[in-house]
């Protein structure tokens, strides 16, 4: 045992050697990514609590934790998918359940911890760059994705997908050691991300199936021992299991409602000639977004020059097999969103979270070919600057203001507001919101009881306060106003920008 931990300190020793050496022999290289991430955590945390978007889906989340917690409610599924009865693992509730309880409840916790494991990804995205690519490429992923105005409002997204950043470069990175090193135990760890990202958003990870099972292909000839074999299966049974006896104490509901959108919908048609191009005018948009938010024609410029840097060294680059994971996983869900025709045919930019990364990459390493001459610098440093140009305005302004006129500050004002009008008395409340079933005020009038003592009245009282969220005045919006109306007498009225908090007395 002790020979056994003596080398294993050996290595770390050495490795912490390579790693003071590298740092030291590229000073300047590593004081920018220590900027970029220091920048890219302030981004990604600062004002939460008064821009955090927290709806229906927070809400229906938050509330299963807070019946795990005081309740003792056990969940052995997580949140719902797009997909009429599929829903996830429960994983993403495992991790963001402590946050709650260390935050007492407060959401800004959880959200936070999500960010900050987005920021995690920048630097293993930097890391894979490095010992498979180079470190230019990778520094150029990390500036770009770390100061991304849609990246940045992604990585703050207080939901399932958000963790995919995370598992999605840490699958890329397990199955480049496979190729490179040869080290067998990465086969568990691909396979546990894969099992991982299926429970945090399954639009993505779903293609991470076929595209592993390609791989499998391309190794036979070294695929690891049968120890090592079995304990990969093992471990994605593991990651399945909860989900597992959920199914078998429920009739199998999930795998019913799978086989219902592969088979009786149809989802997956080879005959796709009719949503081709709707598909690749969705990617392009979904690709340029998530770089360059204005001005299309100086994206071109960029983005054909990339292509131009890429085809002259394609040979290079296709000799490195880490390139051609590259190119098997990036490709893999936009052949699959073609030949997907279900869901109604709608396909959500999110779907794509475990693929944002890698596109971006694939793009810096392009981009990273400039620096080997004085020509291409000045063209990377004019891609940077026009690149904060845009971003910088539009992130500045998301952090003051956030991207909605309801945000939890809003709506911790006008509970508030409810509480403190109260003034200790019971009362009733009746919450419209867009899409109709109000669990985010439910969880937050239920946090909130905690500082003010009491939850609004289950039974009928006197005092009715009714909140509401404006939505252009819809139809829905108006027969509930309209049925207020009859219920109870306006007796006073404040707004907090998108919100609407009135106190009634029942007629």
């Amino acid at each position: 045992m002790s020979g056994i931990l003596g080398e294993f300190a050996y290595i770390n020793w050495s490795m912490l050697i390579k790693i003071v050496k590298e740092i030291r022999d590229h000073k300047f290289i590593y004081l920018l990514l220590f900027l970029i991430l220091i920048g890219a955590t302030f981004v990604r945390v600062y004002n939460t609590r008064n821009i955090l978007g927290f709806y229906y889906d927070q809400g229906r989340d938050a509330l299963v934790i807070w019946n795990f917690l005081h309740k003792g409610d056990i969940f052995l599924v997580g949140p719902t998918t797009g997909l009429q009865g599929v829903l996830l693992g429960p994983l993403f509730y495992l991790i963001i359940t402590p946050f709650y309880f260390l935050g007492g409840g407060n959401p800004v916790w959880p959200a936070n911890f999500l960010a900050i494991l987005t920021v995690i990804s920048i630097i293993v995205v930097y890391v894979f760059s490095l010992e498979f690519f180079n470190r230019y490429a990778g520094l150029i992923t990390a500036g770009i994705v770390g100061f991304s105005y849609y990246l940045i409002v992604a990585a703050r997204w207080l939901a399932n997908p958000t963790p995919i950043f995370l598992t999605s470069v840490i699958l890329l990175y397990s199955l480049a050691k496979i190729v490179k090193k040869k080290e067998s135990a990465w086969w568990v760890v691909a396979v546990l991300m894969i099992g991982f990202s299926l429970q945090f958003e399954a639009a993505s990870a779903v293609f991470y199936l076929p595209a592993f099972a390609i791989f499998i292909a391309w190794q036979r000839k070294k695929l690891p021992s049968r120890r090592i074999l079995v304990a990969s299966v093992f471990v994605f049974i593991l990651t399945l299991a909860p989900q597992i006896i959920f199914e078998i104490k429920n009739n199998f509901v999930i795998t019913r409602a799978i086989l219902r959108t592969l088979f009786e919908e149809k989802s997956f048609r080879l005959s796709f000639w009719e949503v081709l191009a709707a598909r690749l005018s969705f990617y392009w948009k979904m690709f340029f977004i998530k770089i360059w938010i204005a001005n299309i024609r100086q994206f071109w410029a960029f983005s054909l020059g990339v292509l131009a840097i890429v085809i002259l060294n394609f040979r290079e680059l296709w000799a490195n097999k880490t390139f051609r994971i590259l190119i098997l996983f990036g490709a893999s869900p936009l052949i699959g969103f073609i030949l997907f025709q279900g869901n109604e045919g709608n396909v959500f930019d999110y779907y794509f979270s475990g693929f944002y990364l890698i596109y971006i990459l694939l793009f810096a390493i392009g981009l990273s070919y400039l620096v080997k001459s004085k020509f291409g610098m000045i063209f990377l440093v004019l891609f940077f600057v026009l690149f904060f140009q845009m971003q910088i305005p539009a992130v500045k302004k998301y952090l003051v203001v956030g991207r909605s006129n309801v945000s939890l500050k809003e709506q911790l004002a006008a509970i508030d507001w409810v509480y403190k009008d109260a003034d200790g008395r019971a009362f009733n409340v009746d919450v419209y919101v867009p899409p109709i079933i109000p669990y985010a005020y439910d969880y937050l009038f239920k946090w909130q009881a905690l500082a003010y003592g009491y939850e609004p009245s289950g039974d009928r009282e006197d005092l009715l306060y009714t909140l509401y969220e404006k939505d252009g005045g819809s139809k829905f919006f108006r027969e509930w106003i309209s049925r207020q109306e009859g219920i109870g007498k306006l007796e006073e009225e404040t707004v907090f920008r998108g919100l609407v908090v009135q106190r009634r007395n029942r007629i």
